[in-house]
């Protein structure tokens, strides 16, 4: 997988001094994008998976090495990872003339990785799936395969079917591959341990990639009417006319749909991850005021944490249903008929 997880071994790192906890990083940390895939912390030792770095220098060409050369401030052929503002956490480039600078970077981080990882499960769930009714056509999967079949009847039948419309086979394939994807990435953000714990739909770039999509099927395969409803409503000639007021609205409307889509999934994903992470955080924050204090707050802040997991988990299956309803609703108001005549 063009060498994602770097040909090394588990890195660990030492701290020589003892760091007084910060819960603004911790939290910030667990639900941000990173070169290397936090593992666990041992001791005085963090243990991580280094990732492929790929940055094009502005001077010298493209180069490609393991996250791991970067540690602890370090520099490799010129580059870091900046720890001061605007381009914190980012690979920066230190030039000849002592400017620093952001390279061209396309590596392949933690949030890549999960996404690529996520990418090729929901192909074999679909494939296994397929590979079944190739061979079984006459019979109904059971176990894993028969839950994944009655989510695909549902989805189709109840959410892309009423909302679409008439042809709403065209689009059933983007919009099925559409739930699925985040179904999977939700879910693989609450696995605690490796290769779960990306706060993948809890990125903004990720959900506005998504949300772009849908915003280029609905206006790439939106019908004559639906054009003639932006640009000539059917509203009084005053508001059309001298001074063009409702297809001004009209036309700002097809921008906020996808960024209501983009900001809905990112907003509750993100809000999610992060109040769990504050839970645990409650944990060291009173442990450090004092071991009593911080034994009891445990017991307290561990609860509300599974609670909040399980609640998350019934949010992961609800923000991919709601993604996908607005969605095939967009795409049907973008398909409408002409309104029968009585």
């Amino acid at each position: 997988m063009l060498l994602i997880v770097c040909l090394l071994p588990i890195h660990a790192s030492n701290t020589e001094e003892k760091e007084a906890f910060n819960p603004g990083k911790f939290v910030v940390g667990h639900v941000t994008d990173n070169y290397s895939w936090h593992i666990t912390k041992l001791g005085d030792s963090e243990l991580s998976i280094p990732l492929l770095v790929i940055v094009k220098s502005q001077d010298r060409g493209w180069f490609a090495f393991c996250s791991s050369n970067l540690n602890e401030g370090a520099v490799y052929n010129g580059f870091k990872i900046s720890d001061t503002e605007p381009y914190k956490n980012k690979v920066v480039e230190t030039l000849t003339n002592g400017e620093v600078v952001r390279p061209t970077d396309i590596s392949i981080t933690k949030n890549v990785a999960s996404l690529l990882i996520s990418a090729i499960l929901v192909l074999w769930i679909v494939l296994s799936l397929a590979h079944h009714y190739k061979k079984h056509p006459m019979s109904a999967p059971k176990g894993f395969l028969g839950a994944i079949e009655f989510v695909v009847i549902f989805v189709n039948d109840e959410v892309v079917k009423p909302c679409v419309g008439k042809d709403y086979k065209r689009y059933s394939p983007y919009l099925l591959t559409l739930f699925f994807f985040i179904l999977i990435n939700n879910l693989m953000g609450l696995i605690p341990v490796f290769p779960g714990g990306a706060n993948v739909s809890g990125n903004l770039a990720i959900t506005s990639v998504m949300a772009v999509c849908t915003f280029i099927v609905i206006n790439l395969f939106g019908n004559k009417l639906y054009w003639k409803d932006i640009f000539w409503p059917e509203v009084p000639t005053w508001l059309k006319v001298p001074l063009p007021i409702m297809p001004f609205l009209e036309l700002f409307g097809i921008f906020t749909k996808p960024v209501a889509l983009m900001v809905r999934l990112f907003a509750n994903m993100l809000a999610g991850h992060m109040i769990a992470m504050v839970f645990m955080a409650m944990i060291f924050i009173f442990g450090a005021i004092s071991p009593l204090v911080g034994s009891g707050v445990s017991v307290f802040a561990l609860f509300f944490a599974i609670f909040m997991n399980f609640l998350e988990l019934l949010v992961c299956v609800i923000q991919a249903y709601v993604f996908t309803l607005l969605s095939s609703v967009f795409i049907g108001l973008s398909r409408m008929e002409e309104h029968a005549e009585h």
